[in-house]
């Protein structure tokens, strides 16, 4: 197994575990593109008013994402695994 299948399996595996982390880079990267293409068309706002709006917005997104990424995994820890365990016994 060569180390670009080694760590391609790897981040899979850590995409499975957090599937919040993908989908908060993911949503970073669109809105920043979104803003970038928006910026054309931006008329008389400063371009440094609207780079920090760019900012907020994805900082606020990865933010959202890590918060539900949070929540997911304390529902699993705590809420879903406990049922399966007294099921089990």
């Amino acid at each position: 197994m060569s180390d670009d299948e080694e760590n391609q399996s790897k981040l899979l595996r850590k995409a499975k575990e957090n599937p919040f982390v993908p989908v908060g880079i993911t949503g970073c990267i669109a809105i920043v593109a979104y803003q970038l293409m928006k910026m054309r068309h931006r008329g008389d706002t400063k371009m440094s008013v609207h780079l920090i709006h760019m900012r907020v917005a994805a900082q606020g997104f990865v933010v959202g994402a890590m918060t539900m990424g949070v929540i997911y995994s304390m529902y699993r820890d705590y809420f879903a695994h406990p049922i399966a365990d007294k099921k089990d016994k």
